[in-house]
């Protein structure tokens, strides 16, 4: 189904009676990307999974958008759909959406549930830096003595060989990952006055436990549990343990 928030064009699922929960998917996911969880909940709860604008069958954002447009389009969600409250569950870009809301909206959400979730920057190393004036640097050769005159088209051929995988997905969307990725989130974590959950693989290499554990110290009424084995994608790792401790924190069997 397709809903108009904010003049666009923004598709979502919806299935189940009962108190409200919405799915947020991950940077370059879609709704089905929480298909199995989806599934199980709905037959508890009414349950909604959405495309972001830039992902899956979702108009893009008009411009690169940070952290808080999303946030904001998610309230015109709700708005639409005369959602008054609901829980949120989010993973990794989702979770970032689902820290912000809850702090910028806390009286639309119930709970909370946090899986690999990003939205902290992490420290940086010397290592880190040193490579990124690398990066810079090579950019700027690449540019200057790489033949041809448009430098879009050199941009993306030089992103293509030398961006991340995120960065080289992002295509059109690049704007907003460069927003996103560089809003920090953590003084947003005191302000999350619900129940949280936050459920991490203990072998996440993207979002890496001790967000998670930063997390838990800072959000006042949160609770962390760690699958052993799991990557980035926890909830996928370890379907069935996270639907049960799902379905458990949100009150059903």
């Amino acid at each position: 189904m397709f809903i108009k928030v904010n003049d666009m064009n923004i598709f979502y699922k919806k299935s189940g009676s009962g108190k409200k929960i919405v799915l947020l998917h991950g940077w370059g996911g879609k709704a089905d990307s929480f298909l199995p969880v989806y599934n199980y909940l709905s037959s508890t709860y009414e349950v909604y999974a959405i495309d972001f604008p830039g992902f899956g069958r979702s108009d893009e954002p008009p411009e690169p958008w940070n952290v808080t447009d999303y946030a904001n389009m998610l309230l015109g969600f709700f708005e639409a759909l005369n959602i008054d409250k609901a829980i949120l569950i989010g993973h990794s870009f989702g979770g970032r959406v689902s820290i912000l809301f809850s702090s910028m909206y806390g009286d639309r959400v119930e709970k909370v549930v946090l899986t690999d979730s990003a939205g902290l920057i992490p420290k940086r190393s010397l290592k880190y830096y040193l490579s990124v004036y690398k990066f810079k640097a090579l950019k700027k050769l690449y540019l200057t003595f790489t033949p041809g005159k448009d430098k879009d088209e050199k941009l993306e051929r030089f992103y293509r060989t030398h961006g991340s995988d995120d960065y080289r997905e992002a295509r059109a969307m690049r704007g907003t990952f460069v927003k996103v990725i560089n809003q920090d989130l953590r003084p947003c974590l005191p302000k999350i006055n619900v129940p949280t959950l936050l459920i991490w693989g203990d072998q996440d290499e993207e979002t890496p436990l001790s967000f998670g554990q930063i997390m838990e110290k800072e959000i006042p009424d949160a609770a962390l549990i760690v699958f052993k084995g799991a990557g980035h994608f926890a909830y996928l790792d370890k379907i069935n343990d996270f639907n049960k401790i799902v379905s458990k924190f949100l009150g059903g069997n």
